[in-house]
């Protein structure tokens, strides 16, 4: 009996859950573009890199992206959209040629897919009023900082700063955004993504003082996708080049694509 997709999928995610090995339906770049479409799993919950449109159309960065490598193959892009748990099952189940999903690059990742050179990032760093001069960790002590509990932030900014430091740890992000908005602190400890839609809405009140750590996403394909993956690469050097990313990066996060992405290999 042939398994249908979605029972497929369920056990496609089961068994990587498990740690199972499993077999990997790798993409054809001739029948790509015989068929004059590439298939992108990508996120639509993840602001500003997944998002819907107001018509319910996938949009944001990762939706640009995966329109302008649909481009520079020669075919059209078709977004479909994934899950953060069911995206590489979909793209080892064959459901989707590539990914452009916000997917981080890990050892652990890198063992069951196939990883391009990075197109984007996400950091974690120390932001605060404009006003405020902190060039480094030691510009922390005396100062008020919001962070979320036990996010990423937190960690990194609990191992860097001095004594003195006032950390205040909230709920969430939105709760420490909050501190920061209505000066109860100075300082906060956040993502790239998240700021951008703080100064979405503050405008130039805040700006980012240093980086505390940094993680690059790739574009990802089953392995075996080797002539797809060249294409992909050759795809994301010259996107760096012509500044097509600058662009995208400046769209959607309000600055050019950072030089720990551009610098990337």
């Amino acid at each position: 009996m042939k398994l249908n997709r979605r029972i497929f999928t369920a056990l496609a995610a089961g068994a990587l859950a498990m740690g199972l090995a499993l077999p990997a339906s790798a993409a054809d770049l001739d029948a790509i573009k015989n068929a004059g479409a590439v298939r992108v799993g990508m996120l639509v919950d993840f602001p500003p890199f997944g998002i819907q449109d107001a018509s319910g159309k996938p949009d944001g960065y990762d939706a640009d992206v995966a329109k302008a490598l649909g481009e520079f193959l020669g075919v059209q892009a078709q977004i479909v959209p994934v899950t953060g748990p069911n995206r590489i099952p979909y793209l080892l189940s064959g459901q989707v040629d590539v990914l452009v999903a916000s997917l981080g690059i890990t050892a652990e990742r890198a063992e069951k897919v196939d990883f391009s050179k990075p197109y984007a990032g996400i950091s974690i760093a120390v932001y605060g009023d404009s006003g405020l001069e902190v060039a480094d960790a030691a510009g922390l002590a005396g100062q008020s900082l919001a962070v979320a509990r036990a996010s990423t932030q937190d960690t990194g900014v609990t191992a860097v700063a001095p004594q003195g430091t006032d950390i205040r740890r909230f709920d969430d992000d939105a709760s420490a955004v909050q501190a920061l908005m209505s000066g109860q602190v100075r300082l906060i400890g956040l993502s790239n993504v998240v700021f951008s839609q703080v100064a979405g809405v503050a405008g130039d009140r805040f700006d980012k003082k240093f980086d505390l750590s940094s993680q690059v996403q790739g574009i990802a394909v089953a392995p075996g996708s080797d002539a797809l993956l060249d294409q992909i690469n050759a795809f994301v050097d010259q996107a760096k080049t012509d500044g097509t990313l600058d662009q995208i990066h400046q769209k959607w996060l309000g600055e050019p694509l950072p030089d720990f992405v551009r610098n990337a290999q």
